[in-house]
């Protein structure tokens, strides 16, 4: 069985109420307070609780990291080598299928998807189906799976920045067009730009450029550089450098292959086949031998009389090859790159020389293509525009819904003064929660559970556009109670009707709502604290539902009722 393996949790046909449940199981193990945890979760709302510092935010915080989340070493148990988790997604729906498949990710014959963290004190590995995956790889598949909202993402709902960034998600692949046509003309938009600037040095520094263009290639084209030629010269330069050493070689190899030795050799065998005919085969083949030794020696000496060491030609060498390596420290660093260098100069003095006519030139292409730029950009624009009346309609409709009973949502757009690769708008979130009152930036209005409730419905609608099969939240009631609470809580209830939500909370309202409600808690045994996860049933959730109602350590009676109450409702 591989590392955290689930081989015992796949012998089990996976059972679906309504085939919504996507994250089916995470495993934990090593990871800060957890020693090792199974979490089964279920299909639509499920619900973890506990007391503060059981363990939710390290549940919550293992899922974001194997998601491609940064995984701090600090984060592995003490006294252990590595922390792991594991999550496993049951993949049905053929749309989702489809996406993986185009990012070459397949599940497996049990419909399986298994995503895994290795953390270690000097890296982490992160798998799909056992596949060793990028950090960027991971994130771009498991966006596609799951929306994790943090315990203070709300808070970023605050910079106009993130208004922008929801728009575009929500306008999806229909504003994609738009965006990516927007961004090549400002590409070019850019480039012309700079070559502009480069037209805008003073005479007196482009006459200076044109007579150092004129020299460097006069120096080039003097040399009449060929390709392969160093190696040539470079050869020749070694064979004249060790002209000395090569006569000695030659002559001793003369002396060797010359001497008498094979002849005295052959005249004895020729003496002795007078007496054992057998000989001849060694015979013949030392006449051959002695053959070939006359004609190698006759060779060597041919060398040695055609080699001469001329001065002129070695010195000849040697300033060419000291003139080609010279010429390479300045242009490149070989012939063929030289040779490039010269045809780049050239060019770049005919700019010099051409200047005026090119500068205009440079300068109309640049008005055209800002022209261009100002039209995609204005598309653009028109394009979030439209969507945008689209995507403040429907969240105003989920702000009702969450108790803001006289809302109004608007979305204003201004316009940037400098183009830039994502268009010319600067939108912004305005709202108003009171009859009469006008409109206002969300950080000047709305307070932290108020923006709590904003982030929720925002959320729900992105969710419905891009079709994430799985949301998180966690602590998305923060400075929540009441009537909004329990407004919270149907709309986590109706949300989670069409896909799996996870929701950390403290809030009762919310709990009671819970399709899979999970307790957290904290142990200690034998000086060591632990956290396990349990799955309550209807008695536990009434006793849990009661604890945090009650906020005591002892559970009356009339909380027990209550919280029945609650679940019955």
């Amino acid at each position: 069985m591989r590392e955290g393996g689930f081989t015992h949790f796949l012998r089990e046909p996976l059972i679906r109420r309504n085939g919504k449940r996507m994250l089916y199981h995470l495993r934990v193990k090593n990871l800060a307070l957890i020693d090792s945890a199974e979490v089964e979760f279920g299909d639509g709302l499920n619900i973890l609780t506990g007391e503060t510092g059981a363990g939710k935010s390290i549940i919550i915080g293992s899922v974001q990291i194997a998601l491609g989340g940064k995984a701090p070493k600090e984060m592995i148990r003490r006294g252990c080598d590595s922390a792991y988790i594991e999550l496993v997604f049951s993949i049905d729906d053929e749309r989702k299928r489809e996406q993986l498949k185009e990012h070459d990710v397949y599940r497996d014959e049990e419909g399986i998807l298994i995503i895994s963290k290795k953390i270690t004190p000097t890296r982490s590995i992160s798998r799909i189906n056992d596949e060793t995956v990028t950090a960027a790889r991971l994130r771009e598949i498991t966006g596609l799976l799951i929306d994790l909202h943090g315990q203070h993402e709300h808070q970023s709902l605050v910079n106009a920045s993130k208004h922008l960034e929801i728009l575009d998600a929500y306008g999806g692949e229909k504003l994609l067009p738009f965006k990516q046509n927007t961004e090549a003309a400002y590409r070019l938009y850019m480039q012309l730009k700079q070559k502009c600037a480069a037209f805008a040095s003073d005479q007196e520094t482009r006459l200076r450029e044109m007579d150092f263009c004129r020299f460097e290639i006069e120096e080039i084209e003097n040399a009449a550089l060929k390709d392969g030629e160093e190696e040539k010269m470079a050869a020749d330069f070694k064979r004249f450098s060790n002209a000395r050493r090569i006569a000695e070689s030659l002559s001793q190899a003369y002396d060797a292959v010359s001497g008498d030795a094979v002849s005295r050799a052959f005249r004895e065998i020729d003496g002795a086949m007078a007496f054992d005919e057998g000989l001849k085969g060694i015979r013949d083949e030392l006449c051959d031998v002695d053959s070939l030794l006359s004609d190698l020696s006759r060779e060597i000496a041919g060398y040695m009389d055609d080699m001469t060491f001329d001065e002129a030609a070695f010195q000849a060498t040697q300033e060419r090859l000291d003139l080609i390596r010279s010429l390479e420290t300045k242009y490149g660093k070989t012939i063929p790159e030289v040779l490039q260098a010269l045809e780049e100069k050239k060019a770049r003095l005919q700019e010099l020389e051409n200047y005026d006519e090119l500068r205009e030139q440079a300068e109309k292409e640049l008005e055209q293509a800002e022209a261009v730029l100002k039209e995609q950009s204005e598309a653009l624009s028109a394009a979030r525009k439209q969507f945008a009346g689209e995507l403040v309609e429907k969240i105003a409709d989920g702000l009702r819904e969450l108790n803001f009973l006289d809302v109004q949502f608007e979305m204003e757009f201004r316009r940037l003064d400098h183009f830039t690769a994502g268009g010319i708008d600067e939108p912004e979130f305005l709202i108003s929660t009171n009859p009469g009152e006008p409109v206002r930036p969300l950080g000047m209005v709305a307070s932290g559970g108020e923006l709590s409730r904003i982030m929720l419905a925002i959320k729900t609608v992105l969710a419905e556009t891009d079709q994430v099969p799985t949301l998180i939240f966690d602590e998305i009631d923060t400075g929540v109670s009441g009537r909004a609470a329990q407004k919270i809580a149907l709309k986590l209830k109706q949300v989670s009707a069409g896909r799996q939500v996870i929701c950390v909370t403290h809030l009762a309202q919310i709990a009671a709502q819970a399709d899979c409600h999970l307790l957290i808690q904290k142990t200690v045994r034998e000086e060591k604290t632990y956290t396990q996860v349990d799955v309550l049933d209807f008695e536990g959730r009434k006793r849990e539902l009661a604890r945090i109602m009650g906020g005591m350590e002892e559970i009356t009676p009339l909380q027990l009722q209550s919280a029945e109450e609650l679940l019955r409702v």
